[in-house]
């Protein structure tokens, strides 16, 4: 891959983890608009998900590990966590989109 290949990966990763960090912000700082059990999932959750995340994107492994010799319990493992960290994601980056919207039109 040449150079600006790696420039144009470095950007969208910097983008991408400049709004997770600023939906974290918005999450902890008390202004959620989604529902109250969003965002106290969300907020349980998020500091493992940007652990998670990190660890999988320096590893370049898949996002969901599953093989067929893993047990019931390594797979119930992979699976919850891969979920609860994609939803985080999710709710985090729909509640700062709706908190802008919401201060954008009052």
């Amino acid at each position: 891959m040449n150079s600006n290949g790696k420039e144009i990966i470095l950007i969208q990763r910097m983008l991408f983890w400049a709004l997770y960090f600023f939906s974290g912000f918005i999450l902890y700082s008390n202004k959620g608009v989604l529902p109250p059990f969003l965002i106290t999932f969300s907020r349980i959750i998020y500091p493992l998900s940007i652990f998670w995340m990190q660890i999988r994107i320096k590893k370049r492994t898949n996002f969901l590990p599953i093989d067929s010799k893993m047990t019931t319990s390594q797979l119930w493992f992979n699976l919850l966590t891969v979920f609860a960290c994609l939803l985080t994601v999710i709710f985090s980056i729909t509640n700062t989109f709706l908190f802008i919207l919401g201060q954008i039109t009052n």
